[in-house]
């Protein structure tokens, strides 16, 4: 596979000599084209989980089997890159019963972002609760982000791609006067409900969070043709799209390229090849099980399978063969794999691998000298890196 590249490195809360030794475990099965996972925050410790058709399952705790929570499926066009594609739960959820969707219209293609409410059965919504939030046309079939997630100032966050087709032909990413191509955040309780520019510059936000122990938001920036991006999003900052892919100038506007000041650039990234296709954002590791080092940072490759972490630059963890649609974090924050040919499966401790045999460095003390007895003096130097 191709070489894995970084361009710049927040640091880490803590930093790791080698990838954790992860293993994958399967939690819910026969599920149709799953592209999120996650939790109510409410106590519960139930499992949400979006199909891309329409439909949000629920499963209770401890269960392998899921009940429909929402369908919405004649509202939503569903195919490609539309569909249902984001759920959060308001911070109050327990206590409002509000959640929120995120989804591609019917009629028409747009974006949509709406309101829910939970009906007097806590396992199944009021289907006719919907109030729209936000409408976001789309110009074309692709790119149409999908994330939403409440971060931790209590607004609602939405990742916006930039409209789709090629090299964003209508700069939007860029234009700080259009939605597409953006974050963006919105005060759901306040009076305007009006939505706000976060950050501009990024081709297709699909999947991002945010970090339970610090705050940041990490999002994972699907990339065009070369490159796969990571950035730690803040206000205000511009990430580079279509001027830059990653780190790597496009030459879609090729003057721009030589002042990097505007631009913010990834904390990690890594080339097509291999198979190498389309980056899933993930989550920072909070859980309380040990199934990785604290903060660490895990995402993957829709393409390949491939569960990466960064440590340096991104590492490859495990190779699982699952389309990776998404990343998902429990009430307790323990990380689960969506596999959008059907499966869940939650990230839990591999077994370490075992530790090669001490070679003393360039031979020494070694053939003859170790049968003087001298082996052991050979093994004491090579423990100590010596």
């Amino acid at each position: 596979m191709a070489a894995l590249l970084v361009a710049s490195l927040v640091p880490a809360s803590r930093s790791v000599a080698a990838p954790p030794p992860i293993a994958t475990t399967p939690v819910l099965t026969s599920l149709s084209s799953p592209v999120l996972l996650t939790s109510a925050k409410d106590g519960t410790d139930r499992l949400f989980v979006i199909e891309q058709g329409g439909v949000i399952k629920v499963a209770q705790p401890a269960s392998s089997t899921t009940t429909t929570f929402l369908d919405i499926t004649p509202r939503v066009l569903s195919g490609g890159e539309r569909g249902l594609l984001g759920l959060t739960f308001h911070p109050n959820y327990e206590d409002n019963g509000r959640f929120f969707v995120n989804y591609t219209r019917q009629t028409d293609g747009a974006t949509v972002v709406s309101e829910f409410a939970v009906s007097s059965d806590p396992n199944a919504a009021d289907v006719n609760s919907e109030q729209i939030l936000l409408v976001v046309p789309q110009p074309f079939a692709n790119h149409n982000g999908g994330m939403i997630e409440f971060g931790p100032d209590g607004r609602l966050y939405i990742g916006i791609g930039d409209g789709g087709s090629a090299n964003d032909p209508g700069n939007r990413a860029q234009n700080p006067t259009v939605l597409l191509g953006k974050i963006l955040t919105i005060d759901i309780d306040g009076l305007s409900q009006a939505p706000e520019i976060f950050a501009l510059g990024l081709r297709n936000p699909w999947r991002f969070s945010f970090d339970r122990g610090d705050g940041r938001l990490l999002v994972g920036d699907v990339g065009q043709g070369s490159r796969e991006e990571i950035d730690v999003v803040m206000q205000g900052k511009n990430y580079g799209w279509r001027v830059f892919e990653g780190s790597m100038c496009t030459n879609n506007d090729p003057l721009l390229c030589g002042d990097t000041s505007p631009y913010t650039f990834p904390i990690a990234e890594y080339a097509h090849g291999g198979g190498r296709c389309s980056v899933t954002g993930g989550y920072a590791y909070r859980g309380n099980t040990g199934a990785m080092p604290d903060g660490t940072y895990v995402f993957g490759d829709y393409c390949t399978g491939e569960i990466f972490v960064i440590d340096g630059g991104p590492v490859v963890a495990l190779d699982t063969g699952m389309l990776v649609s998404s990343f998902g974090e429990d009430e307790t924050g323990e990380i689960y794999v969506v596999d959008h040919q059907g499966s869940v499966h939650k990230i839990v401790q591999g077994t370490p691998a075992p530790t090669p045999p001490c070679q003393p460095p360039n031979g020494a003390l070694s053939g003859p000298l170790n049968g003087l007895g001298l082996g052991p003096v050979a093994d004491l130097l090579c423990s100590l890196g010596l």
